[in-house]
Formats: structure tokens, sequence, C-alpha cells
């Protein structure tokens, strides 16, 4: 036993020390396990295992969806839909205090939720909300802190890739783990709109009025808005019907997208060229995770660790709500230092039985994990999306950033533990279709 859990410590180090040393994160995964099991099994069976994973992964009809959304997410922003989003919100909420920043998280959750991915969604919404927010005499505590906090919605507002790669890591029901995610998608929305309005009752002079929206005004920008409005109603409306799977969703979301781009002139040569980049990239980089992940699970497999564990926390009786705490401040470090989908993929082959051995649902565990990255994405000392933000806003503090994300991490907090507290708010709406 003891010289089992050895050889897995020693694995997770080298990992970790071969991510430290900027090894891509799927590569790292690789390498660890293809060496542990080498260790523990035999060289040929290790390179028989590589082919093999390689060649399930690129079989795999199921992760076709991963290219879809991240070229949808793409042509999105290419079209300039991201734009329209923050127009219609600011139309109806721009002439409240604090309402471009409300507007600014409403943009950012539904782009987010068509893009995959948090740091996309800050840089795009940095470079349309963030100008028009201090044209306007918002505090740049305010500004980038609401534009941080916006960005890690994307990862809980269905339809997300990051929810479908937990469903293809778990064998879980996509479309089970994206109704689980709304309502909490709703009260993280719900947190941070409370918490700007609290921050400028607290200090009016952070967030000025603005001049009122007439309603033909508001009419117009909604009718400008019908592009990003129809392929999210399309997209998401179609899974939730159950007229499309969610890969079928994925491929009509593109053409649409697609579509789009092409009749507002946005399909330049150059810009298609950057798309394609873009896309293979990201796909490469997801595809090259979920290869060593699988790589990494089989030798964490052969040591028995997850099973060790388990039993090793449960004869440490503490009680379960203690372990998910401990699991909670784990991801908090692990956001600030990673991307979500890294966060996920290093950590769920021994996470995960560990949750599960504790009687928690695992459609439950999967919405918690990625609040709990979202949120440490914008907590110091590190924060992914506080490090994009300031890389975009030379002229801003990195102290200033910080000082606007905390009291949206406060929130984050209250969040997690009515959540945790209160799990039928993410599995009501998944018993009722069971």
């Amino acid at each position: 036993m003891m010289e089992a859990i050895s050889i897995a410590l020693v694995g997770i180090l080298i990992m970790f020390a071969l991510i430290a040393l900027h090894v891509p994160v799927g590569v790292s995964l690789a390498v660890t396990g293809v060496g542990v099991f080498t260790w523990i099994v035999g060289f040929d069976e290790a390179v028989s295992l590589i082919g093999t994973e390689f060649s399930a992964t690129f079989s795999n009809m199921d992760y076709s969806i991963i290219p879809f959304f991240i070229v949808m997410g793409s042509l999105a922003s290419t079209a300039g839909l991201s734009a329209d989003l923050f127009r219609l919100a600011n139309s109806f909420l721009g002439h409240k205090r604090g309402g471009l920043a409300l507007a600014t998280v409403g943009g950012c959750a539904a782009f987010g939720s068509v893009c995959g991915s948090s740091l996309a969604t800050v840089a795009t919404m940095t470079r349309v909300a963030l100008p028009e927010m201090l044209k306007r005499g918002y505090k740049p505590s305010l500004a980038t802190g609401s534009i941080a906090a916006g960005g890690a919605l994307g990862t809980l507002i269905p339809p997300s890739l990051i929810i479908i790669l937990y469903a293809l890591l778990t064998d879980l029901d996509t479309r089970t783990l994206m109704i689980a995610a709304i309502l909490p998608a709703l009260l993280a929305v719900v947190m941070n709109a409370l918490t700007i309005i609290v921050m400028v009752r607290l200090n009016p002079n952070i967030a000025p009025k603005g001049e009122p929206t007439s309603w033909n005004d508001r009419r117009r920008t909604l009718v400008k808005s019908w592009q990003i409005l129809l392929l999210g109603g399309i997209v998401a409306g179609g899974i939730y019907g159950g007229i499309f799977n969610i890969t079928e969703a994925a491929a009509v979301g593109v053409a649409i997208a697609f579509i789009m781009c092409f009749f507002r002139g946005q399909l330049t040569q150059n810009n298609l060229r950057e798309m394609m980049q873009e896309t293979a990239s990201n796909t490469a980089m997801i595809y090259m995770m979920l290869i060593g992940a699988s790589i990494l699970s089989y030798f964490l497999s052969l040591s028995h660790m997850p099973e060790y564990t388990v039993a090793w926390i449960d004869a440490m009786d503490l009680p379960a709500f203690v372990v998910v705490l401990v699991l909670y401040l784990m991801y908090l470090v692990l956001g600030s230092i990673f991307e979500t989908v890294a966060a996920m993929v290093i950590t769920l082959p021994f996470v995960l039985p560990i949750v599960t051995g504790l009687g928690y649902d695992p459609v439950w565990w999967g919405i918690m994990m990625l609040s709990v990255i979202g949120t440490g994405m914008n907590t110091p000392p590190i924060g992914m999306n506080v490090f994009v933000l300031f890389g975009m806003t030379k002229d801003i503090p990195l102290k200033t950033i910080f000082s606007g994300t905390l009291p949206f991490v406060i929130s984050d907090v209250i969040k997690l533990l009515i959540l945790t507290m209160v799990p039928e708010i993410t599995l009501w709406l998944p018993s009722l279709i069971a």
C-alpha cells in the first residue's frame, strides 16, 4: 500500500514540477502518466497505452463538440456580437448608478457562455466595456472588478464548454449538467449585481449616473442585437427543448455565427486565418489535456491512490463538509494559477473519487468545482483574469484591479456557502427531468 501511494505521490510531484517549468499542462500530464505507468507495469505496455489513448480520443465523436464551440466563440467575437450584447445591456441599465458595471457583468455572462473561456471573455470585454466605463467617470477599481467577475461567470452559464468537458471526462449526461447549472448561474449573476449595487450605495462617487435612454433607442438597440439573441436562443433553446443534441447544437451555432460574420463583412482572409489558427491551437491544447488526463488516471488507478485516500479520510473521521472546504481552498489556489480547463483536468482523476466516496453527487460537485475555480481566477496573489486585465491596461495598477475584485470574491464565497449548504439549488431542476 505504502509503495503504491509513494509512487503516485512521486508522479504527482513530477507533474507539478514540469508545469512549474512551463511545460504545457497536457504534455506534463501525459509524460507523468507514461513515466509512472512504465515504472509500475513496463515500457511496452506504456507505449501501447499512448497509442490507444490517442486513437480513442481522436476517434471519439463526442469530443467533436470542442472545436465547434471554440470556433463559434471566435466567430461571435470577430463579428462584434459581444459589443452588441454590451450595448443592449447598457441601453436598459446604463442610466442607473453602476449601470454600466451591471451591463458589463450581464454582457460577460452571456458572451462567456458562447465563448467558453473566462480569459477570452475578460480580454474581449476589456476592449469593449472598459473604455466606456472609464470615459463616463467610473473608478478603475469598479470597472476592472466587474469585468473580472463577469468573466468568471462564463464557466457556469449554459451552454458552457467547460461543463461539456466535465461531462465528457466523467461520463455524465451533458444536458443534466447544463440544467443543474441554471440556478447556480442565476444566483451568481444576482450576487454580482447585488455586490455592485451595495458598492455604489456605500460610495456613490465610484459610479456616476448615466444619461437615460429613450424607449425608442432601446427598441433600436434591441433590433440591432437580434443576431446574438438569435444565436443564443437557437443553441440553448435547441438543447433544452430536445431539438438538438449537444454536438448538433454546436454545429448549428457555428453555421449561424459564420453567416452572421459574413454578412457583417468581418469574414476577411486575415480574420479567417486568425480564427482557424486560434481554433486549432485551443483544440489541440484541450485534446492534449484530455489525453494526458486519461493516461494519468491509468497510473492513479493502478496505484489505488484514490481508494486509499478515501479510506484515509474516512479513518480521520472528519465531517464531509470539512473535507469539501479543504478542496475548495485547493481549487481557489489552482484557479489563481491555472485556466479553468487545466485546473479541472489536472485534479479530476483523484478528486472526484474522494467526493463521491463522501456521498456527494457528481453533478453537484461539477458545478461547485467550476464555481470555485472561477472565483480563484480573481483571487490574489495571481488570479489569471486579473493578470489578463493588467496586461491589457498597463496604466491601471495591479493593486487597483485586485482591490476591485475583492468585493466580488467575498460575494462568490457567500454564494459557494449557500450552494454547499443547500445542494437542492443545484439538484432540483435535474430531479424534475430524471
